[in-house]
């Protein structure tokens, strides 16, 4: 038995594959393009065991996905691979559009000729699996509930747009020819491993560097927080027992301004890593021209998940944010190394008020 995952380098990519390996025997082909965002170092822990078997490659690469099926014949494919930062899309979208609907088209079309070829139990218990994200739902406004599975798509920009495109032509796969999907719509992840273009890691990276923490408009813009472990065992608990053809919520239920988790943040540096002049690190944070199309507010509920299959997030906003000031603390030299060179101009032309 073998699962093949892909964008198994990045953020949650490589929380989810060293997770899995944590807990099961069962080896994971992990195809990666390794662009900016997805690193070997993320799965440095890994290096020399056999039942890790990395690959890299882009998921629009027909054949090699083909190749991969056939070779390794999995039981599940697990699409993480994406392009995912939304300020990266506005001025980009490009990519967004070649890996996140056209690589998904092309995965769909390996995922179910691969399936049709398979028979009895193993045919039976095949399942694709399609990461995504709240953001296809678009803005709520304050005090509304939190979006259900059932929320019509509103995607508000190239990134969360071209999410809702793949989402589409998977249930579609599934509605037309069959294939057992699955899907997910995750909240905002934070934790160990996240390039720090996303809000937590910019802003403990900047604090550290006593450098300003920029945040966009007036930084009350509210997200729902997941710990990206919690993230993790969700997708575990969905592959396991998930209806095909369903798709599930997936929420921390902690809802945060931006400004609030920057605060939290400083919070946790003041008393782990004190600035030298004595002031808090919330007096560096500071407001920047908004972004393009900036969504509001998100919440997500992820109630059906908890009902159907008996799922709850096990950290709290506060346990999430102290694991993952430790992490970033105990690893500046990963730091150091993923933003260096063109990261630092992304910075620069990024957060110019």
């Amino acid at each position: 038995m073998t699962i093949l995952v892909t964008g198994g380098a990045g953020f949650i990519g490589s929380n989810f594959v060293q997770g899995w390996l944590e807990r099961h025997d069962e080896p994971v082909v992990n195809l990666d393009k390794l662009t900016y965002a997805g690193n070997l170092e993320n799965l440095a822990a890994l290096r020399g065991r056999p039942e890790h078997i990395f690959v890299r490659g882009d998921i629009c690469d027909g054949p090699l996905v083909a190749r991969l099926l056939a070779e390794h014949r999995p039981r599940a494919l697990i699409n993480l691979a994406a392009e995912s930062h939304v300020d990266r899309s506005i001025c980009e979208p490009d990519a967004f559009v070649q890996t996140n609907i056209v690589g998904t088209f092309k995965l769909l079309e390996c995922a179910r000729a691969y399936w049709n070829g398979l028979q009895g139990r193993e045919r039976a218990a095949f399942r694709y699996l399609q990461v995504s994200t709240d953001e296809v739902y678009g803005s709520l406004p304050d005090g509304a509930p939190g979006f259900t599975e059932a929320h019509r798509y509103q995607p508000s920009s190239p990134y969360s747009a071209s999410k809702a495109a793949a989402d589409h032509l998977v249930r579609a796969c599934h509605q037309t020819y069959g294939l057992p999907v699955l899907s997910t719509h995750c909240s905002n992840n934070y934790g160990p491993y996240q390039f720090p273009e996303k809000l937590m890691p910019l802003c403990i990276v900047h604090a550290l560097e006593d450098k300003p923490l920029p945040l966009y408009g007036d930084g009350l813009h509210v997200r729902d927080w997941l710990y990206v472990a919690d993230h993790c065992s969700a997708l575990r608990r969905i592959l396991e027992a998930g209806a095909p053809g369903e798709a599930y919520n997936i929420g921390g239920w902690n809802e945060q301004t931006n400004l609030q988790v920057a605060q939290a943040l400083c919070a946790e540096l003041d008393a782990l890593a004190p600035r030298e002049d004595g002031r808090p690190h919330a007096s560096r944070i500071g407001f920047v021209r908004d972004r393009a199309g900036h969504d509001r507010r998100y919440a997500t509920d992820a109630s059906k998940l908890r009902r159907e299959l008996g799922w709850a997030p096990q950290e709290t906003f506060a346990s999430g944010i102290a694991k993952t000031v430790r992490w970033y603390l105990a690893h500046s030299d990963w730091t150091a190394r993923v933003t260096s060179g063109a990261y630092q101009d992304w910075i620069r032309r990024q957060y110019t008020s």
